[in-house]
């Protein structure tokens, strides 16, 4: 019920921003050469939003509650991996399986975990239909989790099915992911 109200206030409040756009793009129509200085103008204006966008930086604070803002951060992690993922998580579920579902074509993926005979067979089920993950049950537990993106390194302040869900940290790490991979065995 709130959302609709939100939404009913937010297009109440901008009618005119419709309303002026609805106009543009009408005389775009009507005139192509006042449509080539309008994309012109769109254009600028655009490139300035992109820059003055915030740009995700090797440390990426979640507040509590920022659920959608972790997991996106996450998302973007491993859809720009080019040749492997590798999670080291204790805690892991069907969220991470469908996470790490969103990597290109090619890309790898190891999880190292304390695996139990539910994700075993969610893992299995997973495994016939989509891209392979590979999992490796680790011989101990493990405090800290970390994200191998190729050849970076990314500290993990919760465990990837709780990210946002209380406050957490991603902090890229100058380690190289062999001195992490050899401390895990």
């Amino acid at each position: 019920m709130r959302a609709f109200v939100a939404m009913r206030r937010f297009l109440s409040a901008n009618a005119q921003i419709f309303q002026r756009l609805d106009r543009i793009e009408v005389k775009q129509l009507e005139d192509s050469q006042w449509k080539v200085e309008t994309d012109a103008k769109i254009d600028a204006i655009l490139d300035m939003i992109e820059e003055k966008s915030p740009t995700p930086s090797a440390e990426q604070i979640f507040a509590t509650g920022c659920i959608w803002d972790a997991w996106q951060f996450v998302s973007d992690l491993i859809r720009n991996a080019k040749k492997r993922i590798i999670l080291i998580d204790n805690f892991v579920d069907e969220r991470v399986l469908t996470l790490l579902s969103k990597r290109a074509d090619g890309v790898t993926a190891t999880i190292h975990t304390r695996y139990n005979q539910p994700f075993l067979l969610d893992l299995e089920k997973h495994n016939q239909q989509y891209p392979q993950i590979t999992s490796i049950q680790i011989p101990h537990k493990h405090h800290d989790r970390f994200l191998i993106i190729d050849d970076a390194v990314y500290l993990l302040g919760a465990s990837v099915k709780d990210m946002g869900t209380g406050l957490c940290a991603i902090t890229k790490l100058v380690t190289k992911p062999n001195d992490i991979l050899e401390m895990i065995r």
